[in-house]
């Protein structure tokens, strides 16, 4: 199912939405995609309804952290707004065995996995690697090495293959990573091994500071057959579209046909990180342009289309964003701050000689502290 109209060059990376398949126009009006629709037909108003859910309260984390981290609470916070639609479709196509390996930016896919509210702050405050047993949810604990969980993704995908099962692994990416080496060899070693594969790759516009045109000249879905891996190029504003490319993309891997790819256009609408400043190096024009394309916007649209909106639903929503947000600030105001020393703890699963010199090091680095302390006080 490659889209063979992925050869056309990228001339505007802010204007480049057309040449997608989608299934929900920006208006929010259903229309009809011979490829997508088969993958969705089982999809009525109590499902879009869910979708519609499931988004809110993504933004409504989202938009908690990145308080959170602007009142000193958090030491960075990388947002999500826009992408939605891309993780909770994707997401929500997955099986509950299934593994997800996330990068640092997919809030939503925690969230569809059944991350707890201290998931999504208490690593980035500080005091845990991370938050949950990645075994429980079956979500690898986000990368923050750009690129670095496709490798860890397809290692995993090789794994399921030797145990037989119909399970499958899932890769979330940026376009920037794919300029990275660790995509590419991940890419090559899932199809020389038809490994049980899903590379979803979120094309948010921005590699940091750099458009996606300076990352790739044609479109990033294009690559993917130069591996022997088929794709699909979706608008990732469109959460039907990236529902019914992600169980294709899983029916391919599952039936031992080997690996998918899909690059869902979407946009950044904040900064790379809470570090970052987009104004710098993107125009007012080109973000209202996207605003308009909005994710949950669009899905409020088809809805009310359906008779499936009303006050009453959308005030549910909002009370149960607020309540999980809620959530989200206590668990990161109320985390307990550890000793320093156990930075150190469960870095290795099994007793590290090096490790205890480094624990020795650092425990005399801090009695320093204590030493400093006291001869003041003799002074």
């Amino acid at each position: 199912m490659t889209m063979m109209h992925t050869l056309t060059p990228l001339a505007d990376a802010a204007a480049d939405v057309d040449d997608v398949a989608r299934l929900v126009t920006a208006d929010g009006e259903r229309i009809a995609d011979a490829d997508l629709d088969p993958w969705i037909a089982d999809v009525g108003v109590d499902t879009l309804r869910g979708l519609y859910r499931d988004m809110v309260l993504v933004r409504r984390i989202d938009t908690e952290g990145v308080a959170l981290q602007r009142q000193g609470q958090l030491g960075l916070w990388a947002p999500c707004n826009g992408q939605e639609a891309v993780q909770i479709g994707t997401a929500r196509a997955l099986r509950a065995d299934d593994f997800a390996f996330p990068s640092y930016r997919e809030i939503g896919v925690q969230y569809a996995r059944g991350a707890r509210p201290a998931d999504y702050v208490v690593a980035w405050r500080g005091e845990e690697h991370s938050t949950y047993d990645p075994y429980v949810i079956n979500t690898a604990v986000p990368q923050i090495i750009i690129g670095a969980q496709t490798l860890h993704a397809v290692g995993y995908a090789m794994g399921i293959q030797r145990d037989g099962t119909d399970q499958a692994a899932a890769a979330y990416f940026g376009d920037g990573a794919t300029s990275q080496g660790d995509v590419n060899e991940a890419m090559i070693f899932a199809s020389s091994f038809g490994a049980p594969m899903v590379f979803v790759c979120s094309n948010n516009q921005w590699a940091i500071s750099e458009p996606v045109t300076v990352q790739a000249k044609f479109p990033i879905a294009g690559r993917a057959p130069g591996f022997g891996i088929p794709s699909m190029r979706v608008d990732g504003n469109d959460v039907l579209a990236c529902l019914a490319a992600m169980r294709w993309a899983l029916d391919h891997a599952r039936s031992g046909r080997g690996p998918a790819f899909i690059e869902a256009v979407t946009y950044r609408m904040g900064p790379h990180t809470t570090s970052d400043d987009p104004t710098r190096y993107r125009d007012k024009d080109e973000l209202e342009r996207w605003r308009r394309r909005d994710p949950i916007a669009r899905v409020e649209a088809l809805l009310c289309a359906r008779d499936g909106f009303d006050d009453a639903f959308a005030a549910e929503v909002a009370a149960d964003a607020d309540a999980l947000a809620a959530e989200v600030r206590a668990a990161c105001l109320g985390a307990p701050s550890r000793a320093p020393l156990t930075i150190l703890d469960n870095v290795y699963a099994e007793p590290h000689s090096g490790l205890d010199a480094q624990r020795a090091s650092f425990g005399a680095y801090l009695d320093s502290f204590a030493d400093a302390a006291v001869e003041g006080e003799g002074r």
